[in-house]
């Protein structure tokens, strides 16, 4: 615990046997309490692998879900499990858990409610293997969701996020797509309701073993992001009333 405060990560995992003992490794155990895993359905052993390596909170969907759909059942678990801090790391180790202690940090002191590991903050995303063609996607992305959203971030897209429990308690996030596009809805509606979020400098990892998503469904993403920038927008200008800012039941 930290402050008092329980610490949960979880991992949503699909098809990351190969990856997840040395993630899991590296996880500070003595400071976080408890981590969920869930298996959207993998090909291959990662249920297995989790069980081998210790983690007792294991959720496993029979048909895939996608990564949206894999969050949900994380968050709703780790509120389940009263977990006060929530940290989302994925299992394929593109993100280091060695930036754990400093994003617990920021909640467990209250500097900020929502942290995000930052790829673009400092010089390292390309030096760190991501291809050219999705930092310059991430920057005009992130540049014009800036201007929509009325907000100012290095980047929305990384997968690397802390949350307090507050945060997930008041945003509808169920109610968000299934697909990749859930992560920059959740976004969204954490600046809709009001929370600061905080940055942190996170070293890029590609490799052949981590899990990213191909052209098609990365032109898929971006449009479905500027999608959610345009809501945000309308929905800040009190022309629109989406389902997605409004309060969970």
């Amino acid at each position: 615990m930290y402050n008092g405060k329980k610490v949960i990560a979880v991992l949503p995992a699909y098809n990351a046997a190969l990856t997840l003992e040395k993630t899991y490794n590296e996880i500070p155990l003595d400071l976080v309490d408890e981590v969920i895993l869930c298996d959207d359905a993998s090909n291959d052993d990662t249920l297995e692998v989790a069980r081998s390596i210790g983690i007792r909170h294991l959720i496993r969907h029979e048909k895939n879900k996608g990564y949206g759909g894999n969050q949900k059942s994380l968050y709703n678990k780790a509120l389940e499990l009263k977990g006060d801090i929530v940290i989302m790391l994925h299992p394929d180790y593109q993100y280091t858990p060695k930036l754990i202690p400093a994003m617990v940090n920021i909640i467990g002191d209250d500097l900020y409610p929502v942290v995000l590991g930052s790829r673009i903050l400092g010089k390292g995303a390309l030096k760190g293997g991501m291809p050219l063609y999705k930092y310059i996607a991430n920057r005009f992305l992130t540049f014009t969701q800036n201007l929509l959203i009325n907000y100012k971030l290095s980047e929305y897209h990384t997968g690397y996020r802390a949350f307090g429990r507050e945060v997930l308690e008041s945003i509808n996030y169920n109610s968000n797509s299934d697909d990749f596009v859930f992560d920059n809805e959740m976004l969204s509606q954490i600046i809709y309701a009001g929370f600061d979020i905080g940055e942190v400098t996170c070293p890029t990892k590609y490799f052949e073993e981590a899990s990213s998503i191909n052209l098609t469904r990365s032109t898929k993403y971006g449009l479905g992001v500027l999608r959610v920038s345009l809501g945000h927008f309308f929905q800040r200008l009190g022309i629109a009333k989406l389902r997605m800012y409004q309060k969970p039941d």
